[in-house]
């Protein structure tokens, strides 16, 4: 993409985003988000209608009274978003490809944030880490990152998943929010997954087409992986081609739940034919009915 189409896409992404994040993002960020991180501030003596499970037994033990524990919330949290852009990002059969809903659904994510006073920061990887935007404030900063992942071209083949993940982990001091936008084609990443959620509200945003889960019959058609460039002709019609391609989808889909579930780590899917925007309002809401 060349420079004046990208801050022409950064310009439209940043108009249409605002207004989302204005109208409904904000409020649905926050209470989805908001209040997840506290910190132990001070003791107090125990009345009736405190949550018992703040109470404090040890100390009440040497005390002679009942105390319990009092948290601040922390205003301010890190977002931080994991982008793949890899080669298999680049599909999209409805317009859209997917590296195109993953950075405008990061735009989203990000500005919601930054107006609730939140740092972001951004890694992006293909077969290796390749970028790497330490988590600021503002917009200019948010813009920044908006801008990488419209234009960023991946220069090394491959998913490596894990190694984002491992060094996310790194970057990440204190407890935040983390969002893994990826379709998720990768291989060994369970347990770097798992050790992420552990410290972080870690969410995966998963970014697919339709056409990986269906195709049509439509004869002889040319396939060509995106990240190795390796082609191969396959009958779309053909008896072991349809049951290759139904086996190697239901392992895939099998194998991302397996993971996800052993990590305790929250999915949102969309497709690139839907409006991704409302899909992630309807996710933040969702959440926040769940935590009431």
């Amino acid at each position: 993409m060349i420079q004046q189409e990208l801050l022409k896409k950064v310009r439209q992404i940043e108009f249409t985003t605002r207004r989302m994040v204005n109208d409904v993002m904000t409020g649905q960020y926050r209470s989805s988000f908001k209040g997840q991180g506290v910190q132990f501030s001070d003791h107090r003596i125990y009345v009736p209608g405190d949550d018992v499970r703040h109470i404090d037994w040890k100390v009440s033990a040497r005390s002679r009274e009942t105390v319990i524990k009092k948290f601040d919330e922390e205003r301010e949290l890190t977002l931080f978003l994991i982008v793949d852009v890899s080669g298999s990002e680049s599909f999209g059969s409805n317009g859209k490809l997917k590296s195109e809903v993953a950075a405008e659904v990061g735009a989203i994510l990000a500005f919601a944030a930054t107006v609730t006073g939140d740092k972001v920061g951004a890694l992006l990887f293909g077969g290796e880490v390749e970028k790497i935007i330490p988590p600021k404030k503002g917009k200019q900063h948010v813009l920044r990152i908006v801008r990488d992942l419209l234009g960023f071209q991946a220069k090394t083949p491959g998913t490596n998943l894990a190694r984002a993940l491992e060094s996310a982990g790194k970057i990440m001091k204190h407890k935040g929010i983390v969002f893994v936008l990826s379709d998720f084609m990768a291989s060994n990443y369970e347990i770097p997954l798992r050790r992420l959620a552990r410290k972080h509200d870690v969410v995966a945003i998963r970014v697919s087409d339709e056409r990986e889960s269906h195709v049509p019959n439509v004869g002889y058609l040319m396939f060509s992986d995106p990240e190795t460039g390796d082609e191969r002709m396959v009958d779309t019609g053909g008896y072991a081609f349809k049951k290759w391609f139904k086996e190697s989808h239901t392992a895939h889909e099998t194998d991302l739940e397996t993971a996800f579930k052993g990590g305790r780590v929250e999915q949102l899917k969309i497709m690139t034919r839907e409006d991704h925007g409302e899909a992630v309002v309807r996710f933040f809401r969702a959440r926040a009915r769940r935590r009431r």
